[in-house]
Parts: structure tokens; sequence; C-alpha cells
């Protein structure tokens, strides 16, 4: 099986440097321009037979737009929607530390941001979706998997089979790239983080 696994086009957060999380922001005509290259370089290079996305509109609107361009079924996953991050969802980043300040030390793995989940919550549910499509989708296919950067980290957790207590990030630029293989021997990281299709 391959995971093609795709950060969703910039949002209306990112320009305007909001917490996203679960505040559902749609993409920007950048983010719309980005998908679109992305879809025309996954349906000439990386064609999925399946892909899995997120429901939020800046993940769902990009990958509508390469189910459009490749042909491939789309399927919207709860569980691959970005961390719960609570009372800071939309509020923009100066705003949210004078409110809502870090704890001393940072937060704790399974303490939860107020309203929100735990970092532990946030790979427990990521692994779940992750143990759907391993073992529920037919062996030799190809998925895509369209999400959101913290959605990715903890796929590439879970793919990696890092202990819950990990603290690797795995960077992920708009309409980034990897693509992941698993054997039945071993598991392939073939590519990480491209933006091939955003150059020229």
């Amino acid at each position: 099986m391959e995971l093609l696994v795709i950060r969703h086009g910039q949002s209306e957060a990112d320009v305007t440097n909001r917490h996203e999380g679960r505040a559902d922001f749609p993409l920007t005509e950048l983010g719309r321009e980005q998908a679109a290259r992305l879809a025309d370089w996954v349906a000439r290079t990386c064609t999925p037979d399946l892909i899995w996305s997120s429901p939020l509109q800046r993940a769902a609107e990009t990958a509508r737009i390469i189910a459009a361009r490749t042909g491939a079924p789309l399927v919207f996953k709860d569980g691959l929607v970005e961390m719960d991050n609570g009372v800071l969802a939309g509020l923009p980043r100066d705003e949210a530390r004078q409110k809502y300040p870090p704890p001393p030390g940072g937060r704790r793995y399974h303490e939860r941001i107020p309203g929100g989940e735990s970092e532990l919550e946030f790979r427990a549910r990521v692994e779940s979706v992750f143990a759907e499509l391993v073992y529920s989708v037919e062996p030799e296919r190809r998925v895509a998997v369209v999400a959101h950067g913290g959605t990715i980290t903890m796929l590439f957790r879970a793919f990696l089979g890092l202990p819950l207590t990990s603290d690797v990030w795995l960077g992920t630029a708009d309409t980034g790239v990897h693509l992941w293989r698993i054997l039945p021997e071993r598991r392939v990281v073939l590519l990480a983080n491209s933006t091939a299709h955003l150059q020229g």
C-alpha cells in the first residue's frame, strides 16, 4: 500500500495569523491555485485509487480539486480533522497569547487545551484512522490522505510506530506532499514535504 499524504492549500487563517485547528476557514485564492497545481501533478505522477480527507473546508476543498482532476473516489473522515484547540480556535495569535498563555514549561501531553483535546487524545484519534486505513483498504492500493499539519504529524508517528510521548514533528508546507509505502517487512518514506508542483 502507498499513502500519498497531503496538507491542504493556504487558508484564510494562514494569511491573517490566526489559530486554526477546528476553526473552519476556507482556502484563499492562492490556496486554490496551489491545490490545482497539486492536482495536475498528482494526476501525472501519482494517481490515487481512493482519497480520504478531513471534512474541514480547507482540506475538503483541496481534496475535491484532486478528485475532480484524477477521478478518484473521495471519502470524508472525521478522524482526520486537525487537533481540537478549544478556546484558541479562530483567535488571532497575539490575542490568544494574552488570554490563554501556555502553562509554564508547556502543556503536558495528557493535558487538554481548555475546551479542546490533549495531544494524547489527538494521537489516539488519528491512530484509529490510520489503523482503519491500513486494515480496511485492499493491499497494493494508493490512497491519498488530505489533512492538516498536526494531523499529518500524528499520522507520521503512527506510520513509524513512535511512542505516544514522542516529540517528533513533521514539517509540511501548503500542499506539501509525502509518499509512504507499507510493505509486509518494512515501512518506507519515499517522498517528504515535496512542493515541486508549485515550482515554475
